[in-house]
């Protein structure tokens, strides 16, 4: 149970509607308990005026305004039980869905996060609404199960002591021994049936997104079987639930029946010695009244299974630590652009060979600094550092003379604009995706860097509110890399880092961009990570990289008058 602490703290903040709502659902079930009690004494009480004198003087009205009553105030009850408890709940699982991604981002990139997009997504979306049960399964059905067996007890025990007590026993035998024996019976299919709901997403998002390779690779068949096969796990876990349900129905129905049988035979000799009157059908239908309360209870903890399973998915993500943790209280300062990197070493968990080497560069305010090496040689492992996505096992990095680690996250992020290889595209909008940049852009300035970057064309039609389908699944590659282009220029930070801002563009386009992105850095810091000699005769100091060392370092011009690995690849053009 210790999983769902951090859980019900949150009902912290939604105390009033979900108290509401209990209060709701109790106040529904006592009228409807009433409304049966009433109306068993009434029809009997009626029919025996109906054969006696007492026809005379019985009051009709009274009773019969009470049954109406508790059957007006059940049915607006159940509807304010609903609309109430349903709404404190959505906001509920809200702010655990805003509290979950809290969590998550900072953990991204990191080794803790080492999961599927689809597994991800059923823990954010699946898991999260598992926790509803909590409230609606277990805490609210449990409050109002034991307030409203007291209550049942107490009206009875008021009648005849005898019959009261002997109810309230067995309803609490039924609240005490139903819940353990359902917990138990459902606790392994509900561990199977959340880890099933999480395969076949996984399974089916692989399919859906890896379709057209499929295709391609003449493996669709094989996907598509392993989706079947989980979706028929997933089937059975669902239809053992089924089952779990019906028994637990029938056990109630079975209890209810028998339960009836005793009460109504202590009953049949009249009520606390008196002689049998209407009352006996009174405390036969309460009886029959009481066991609303328990229907909800067995199923409580049937469920729980499933729960504690989603919990314990969920605390995997909260409960990591970062890799890069920022302090809320640290450095906070406007941003010159000035980095030191001082004999960085970094290796990738798991592995055994650093990919960068004792890498020190000084990078003033200003300055423009082109890192050159092949594929592999970590290159975009240094931009992970300075971005501090990760931080390296040896040496420091400074932004302005302040270690990274002692800098807040937010000026931090907004002093650095990325323009990396990969350009998220979400599933909206061109103008919600020019947003994330400049949020408080507005459509001109939008229209007039769309026209800098060369996607005037996406203008046309509807213009800003062009969709791009997830992924830019509805433009194509080079549009999506101006795209993350334009964002640069929209985020106009004060330093600019560029890993392969140009890959995939022919060399007309290419040389537009780079000539566009040095002119809008032109009193900015640039890191401009490439393997492509373009635009280098620009900058102010190159640096050439190879298996995670710098192995030469210098102008354009200085570096050409040494012979080494850089006039060697200069001559290759």
């Amino acid at each position: 149970m210790r999983d769902l602490i951090p859980y019900l703290k949150l009902y912290r903040k939604h105390w009033f509607g979900l108290t509401l709502g209990m209060l709701l659902g109790l106040g529904t079930l006592l009228a409807a308990m009433s409304l049966l009690t009433l109306s068993g004494w009434f029809i009997a009480a009626s029919a025996v005026a109906g054969l006696t004198i007492a026809r005379e003087t019985f009051n009709y009205m009274l009773p019969g305004a009470g049954v109406r009553g508790f059957s007006i105030a059940r049915t607006a009850g159940r509807w304010g039980e609903r609309v109430v408890s349903h709404n404190a709940t959505f906001k509920l699982l809200a702010d655990l869905r805003l509290f979950f991604f809290r969590k998550l981002t900072p953990l991204i990139p990191g080794r803790q996060t080492n999961l599927r997009d689809a597994d991800l997504l059923n823990r954010l979306v699946a898991d999260v609404d598992a926790m509803d049960h909590v409230y609606l399964r277990l805490v609210s059905p449990l409050l109002i199960g034991v307030i409203g067996l007291l209550a049942i007890t107490g009206f009875l025990a008021w009648f005849d002591p005898t019959i009261g007590l002997t109810l309230g026993a067995i309803l609490l035998s039924l609240m005490l021994i139903l819940p353990i024996i359902f917990y138990r019976l459902g606790k392994a299919n509900g561990e199977t049936l959340t880890m099933a709901k999480a395969n076949y997403r996984v399974k089916m998002l692989d399919w859906i997104q890896g379709n057209a390779e499929l295709l391609l690779f003449n493996a669709e068949d094989r996907y598509y079987q392993a989706a079947l096969d989980e979706q028929q796990s997933l089937l059975n876990a669902q239809r053992k639930m089924a089952n779990l349900t019906g028994l637990a129905n029938a056990i109630l129905m079975a209890a209810t029946g028998w339960t009836l049988v005793l009460i109504t035979w202590m009953a049949a000799d009249g009520i606390a010695g008196q002689a049998p009157d209407p009352f006996v059908a009174m405390v036969a239908f309460a009886t029959m009244a009481s066991f609303e309360l328990m229907m909800p209870v067995a199923g409580a903890f049937q469920y729980l299974g499933q729960t504690l399973t989603s919990a314990r998915r969920l605390n995997e993500i909260i409960e990591a630590t970062p890799d890069t943790p920022f302090d809320a209280n640290g450095h906070s300062a406007e941003v010159k652009g000035a980095l030191d990197l001082q004999n960085i070493s970094y290796t990738y968990y798991g592995s055994d060979e650093p990919v960068l080497k004792n890498i020190s560069l000084a990078i003033g305010a200003g300055e423009k600094v082109a890192l050159l090496g092949r594929t592999g040689c970590g290159k975009s492992t240094l931009l992970q550092l300075i971005t501090r996505n990760w931080d390296p096992q040896q040496g420091q990095i400074t932004l302005d003379g302040v270690s990274l680690p002692q800098w807040q996250e937010a000026p931090l992020r907004q002093a650095i604009t990325v323009v990396s290889q990969r350009v998220d595209v979400f599933n909206g909008s061109l103008r919600e995706n020019l947003l994330l940049a400049k949020p408080a852009g507005t459509d001109e300035e939008f229209c007039e860097v769309l026209e800098k970057v060369g996607l005037g064309a996406l203008q046309e039609g509807k213009g800003l509110d062009t969709w791009l389908g997830e992924g830019g699944r509805q433009i194509s590659g080079g549009e999506r890399r101006r795209i993350g282009i334009a964002r640069a220029l929209l985020h106009d930070a004060p330093i600019l880092l560029m890993d392969e801002p140009t890959e995939g563009l022919d060399r007309r386009t290419e040389q537009q961009i780079m000539s566009l992105l040095l002119e809008h850095a032109k009193d900015k810091t640039v890191l401009f990570i490439t393997h492509r000699l373009v635009g280098l005769e620009q900058m102010d100091h190159i640096c050439l990289m190879d298996e995670g060392e710098i192995i030469e370092q210098g102008k354009h011009q200085a570096l050409l008058g040494q012979n080494g690995r850089y006039t060697e690849l200069w001559q290759r053009i």
